[in-house]
């Protein structure tokens, strides 16, 4: 894909392909750790992408966004969307669909190293500690 200005895109569009790619990853991370029950996979996944643990993951790494990065949080944190999980508040599902946003549009953009070190900054340290931890809200 191309690099393309922030204004082509809505939050809405951002946060949804920041969702599949957020969650490609984290299943690509799962499997190389060594886990092999599909039931287990799954459920580690679910408990990686979940708006709480993504709120506190965009509330860490914020600082570090780009100005273009900013802007795509901003888009994707602003846009209102008509449902959101009982599992997250209001201001917690916005943060995470800011995260989620940010990560669409560094792979619209084609920037994958960025994307890379964003995710490996972000979830790694939970990723490390799976095999100690199931819970890892506890960990944020």
């Amino acid at each position: 894909m191309t690099k393309n200005p922030i204004c082509e895109y809505n939050g809405a569009t951002l946060a949804y392909i920041g969702d599949a790619v957020i969650e490609l990853l984290i299943r690509e991370a799962l499997v190389a750790s060594g886990i092999c029950d599909a039931g287990r996979l799954s459920a580690q996944a679910q408990k990686l992408v979940c708006a709480k643990v993504q709120s506190d993951i965009a509330e860490r790494l914020q600082e570090s966004f780009t100005a273009e990065e900013e802007a795509a949080y901003r888009l994707g944190r602003n846009h209102h969307a008509s449902n959101r999980p009982k599992s997250a508040t209001a201001a917690e599902y916005s943060r995470a669909t800011g995260l989620e946003a940010v990560f669409g549009y560094l792979h619209i953009t084609g920037e994958r190293e960025r994307l890379l070190v964003l995710f490996e900054t972000a979830y790694q340290p939970l990723l490390n500690t799976r095999a100690a931890h199931d819970d890892f809200i506890s960990l944020l």
